[in-house]
């Protein structure tokens, strides 16, 4: 199965202009909030209709403004799992299951073989009579989950599935979601703004920034290597400085006033450097890459010291850093008003835009 879409919706204050073409794997939409991950779900659905465009799913067009054509909702064969679950509260959990076929040319007898299946699939076996309102979290997802796969999806997507859950619940639920994604014949879409979850779940990240994507690539390479300020600040950068390329691996690092080394290429577009880790090392005996910070406060975690820092004295965008160091580290230093720390080469990131 694939994805392949061109869309634009204007809503007036807020455009939605994006461009993806996905394979038979998992996709993650990462993003802020408001910036139109699930607008984007629910355009390839045929909740939302765009402007203009088109949407196709493994060759079949779903949706084509220059053709006129507008595949209706129930005729898409499109999973959609609403953060909420959208379950029919009047109906048991037998009931909700069975009208994710009500549109499928089967016998009854064998739609009610596919439901005891998807029961017995997703651990519901003796809560078949039961109202979904007696139900916990868990269980309105998996039945949501079941009443969506039995409908024999092309591809299936998934809108914040763990947001309304405790973490304790939402980790075992992922494990079961990563279980269902890995059965499933088809493309997968994942919308998130949770960074751990997008990495463990997904095979591709698209970054997407203010209804456009920002970035499309291998998640391992979404993180490691961001390439551009939206990436990278989404991905858990905390601290950028503005950038001006010295060489092919130095810049100029406008907010801290220093030069900084990279082991990644530096090029002539480059507009910001940033920190991948959290964790630095104080400077001792290195000269090269130490930034000299005031220490605005230092907050004792469980195993480390979180220090906010503000680089040059002065206050500008990017000036203030937040770094972690080791309780070790911190307790040795005499003056705890400025620190210096070691910028590894390999940990500064290198974005063009």
């Amino acid at each position: 199965m694939s994805l392949d879409m061109k869309i634009r919706k204007d809503f007036g204050g807020f455009v939605l202009e994006e461009e993806l073409h996905v394979g038979n794997e998992t996709l993650a939409l990462l993003g802020a909030s408001g910036c139109g991950k699930s607008m984007t779900l629910r355009c390839i659905a045929g909740i939302v209709r765009p402007d203009e465009g088109y949407i196709r799913i493994d060759g079949e067009t779903l949706f084509d403004s220059s053709q006129k054509i507008d595949v209706p909702v129930q005729e898409r064969r499109v999973g959609l799992l609403f953060q909420n679950y959208a379950l029919f509260p009047n109906m048991n959990v037998e009931q909700n299951i069975m009208m994710g076929m009500k549109t499928l040319d089967m016998p009854k007898k064998e739609k009610a073989e596919e439901c005891r299946r998807a029961v017995e699939k997703f651990y519901l076996n003796g809560l078949e009579k039961h109202s979904v309102r007696q139900l916990s979290g868990g269980q309105q997802q998996r039945v949501a989950l079941a009443r969506i796969l039995v409908s024999r999806p092309r591809i299936l997507m998934l809108d914040e599935p763990f947001s309304a859950l405790d973490s304790f619940l939402r980790w075992e639920l992922e494990q079961e979601l990563m279980k269902v994604l890995g059965e499933f014949d088809g493309t997968s879409i994942l919308v998130s703004h949770n960074r751990d979850e997008v990495y463990r779940i997904s095979d591709h990240i698209a970054v997407i920034s203010d209804g456009h994507v920002d970035c499309f690539d291998e998640k391992k390479e979404i993180f490691e290597n961001p390439r551009t300020y939206q990436s990278a600040l989404l991905t858990g950068c905390k601290n950028f400085s503005r950038a001006e390329r010295i060489d092919g691996h130095r810049v100029m690092a406008a907010d801290w006033g220093i030069s900084v080394r990279t082991s990644r290429e530096v090029t002539a577009g480059v507009k910001y450097i940033g920190l991948r880790q959290p964790f630095h090392h104080l400077a001792t005996g290195q000269k090269d890459n130490v930034i000299v910070c005031d220490v605005l406060r230092a907050i004792e975690d469980l195993n480390d010291m979180i220090l906010l820092l503000r680089c040059g004295g002065v206050s500008t965008e990017y000036s203030d850093l937040h770094i972690t160091v080791s309780k070790r580290g911190w307790g040795m230093l005499q003056d705890k008003t400025q620190v210096r720390i070691y910028l590894e080469p390999e940990n500064v990131l290198v974005m063009n835009q």
